[in-house]
């Protein structure tokens, strides 16, 4: 990581992003609610592919414990939306962390300036936009969507 990550209590900047869905999406917008930023290096790839369709499933359980899921990477609006198709997203919004190229995780601390792309992380902003919630994994490593679930659920 090029900066240091984000740790728990940082506050983290409201940002839009354009999401595989052709939207705006605004955290602004979002008051009230938790957000879930699923980081994944690179689309069209097997890990980030299973890691996506993994929030996605459990997306209704997100919902209900008062939490936005979003995935996110570097990839442009067009790819993020071929992929979601390719990979039958029901429901999550996949954002372009495209321009300025991966901008939303360099202010997270979390771009891996060698390789162009973010790590792979997940990240919990509470309603007060500080972070709740942080854990990097290897790249090759599948993250434990249960584990995230988990700790939301504790409240």
């Amino acid at each position: 990581m090029g900066t240091k990550p984000v740790k728990v209590g940082d506050k983290v900047k409201d940002f839009i992003l354009e999401s595989s869905s052709g939207k705006k999406i605004n955290t602004a917008d979002l008051k009230g609610k938790k957000i879930l930023l699923s980081f994944h290096p690179l689309a069209w790839t097997g890990v980030c592919a299973k890691q996506m369709q993994s929030v996605d499933r459990n997306y209704d359980k997100f919902i209900a414990l008062n939490t936005v899921p979003f995935g996110i990477n570097i990839d442009s609006q067009p790819s993020k939306a071929a992929w979601a198709k390719e990979l039958k997203l029901k429901h999550l919004d996949l954002l372009a962390d495209f321009w300025p190229h991966g901008g939303v995780a360099a202010d997270l601390g979390i771009f891996l300036e060698k390789f162009g792309f973010s790590g792979r992380v997940n990240i919990i902003i509470g309603e007060n936009r500080k972070v709740e919630f942080i854990k990097i994994y290897p790249i090759p490593q599948l993250p434990e969507i249960a584990e995230v679930l988990k700790f939301l659920a504790k409240g």
